[in-house]
């Protein structure tokens, strides 16, 4: 299970309707080994596109070298879906390379008429999609 406050919830659905029609993608770091999201991290999506999102090299090496020095892991890792539902693509799949991490998908288009978006979150490992329940909480 993915628990989350409403400030990182709200932040996150933001930033991907800020950035519709194109992909937003970023990341919530946390403390090592606490599985916690506190530090709200949005990255631009250096392929600029409403249907592919890509971390820039350089933005994502800075972030992993100051997660380091503050003794932070990724926690989640989220982008939007801007025309289809918040679930996994095939390229999503291939750019899982964190194990440990909850994979945030928002959706900004109205695909199933339950709203303007989706907030869904997921494990994956080796190739393997997980849903997982999400729990939004005022505080830790």
């Amino acid at each position: 299970m993915l628990t989350l406050t409403q400030a990182l919830y709200d932040q996150i659905v933001a930033h991907a309707r800020a950035d519709h029609p194109d992909e937003a993608c970023g990341v919530v770091a946390g403390p090592a080994g606490t599985g916690r999201p506190e530090r709200f991290v949005p990255m631009l999506n250096a392929a600029r596109s409403p249907t592919f999102y890509e971390f820039d090299s350089t933005d994502l090496l800075k972030l992993y070298r100051e997660m380091d020095d503050r003794d932070e892991e990724p926690v989640i890792i989220y982008h939007s879906h801007t025309a289809t539902e918040a679930y996994p693509s095939r390229t999503d799949l291939t750019y899982a390379n964190e194990p440990g991490a909850h994979y945030v998908l928002v959706s900004t288009a109205d695909t199933d008429d339950a709203g303007p978006f989706q907030f869904r979150s997921y494990r994956i490992v080796d190739g393997v999609v997980t849903e997982e329940e999400v729990r939004v909480v005022d505080a830790y």
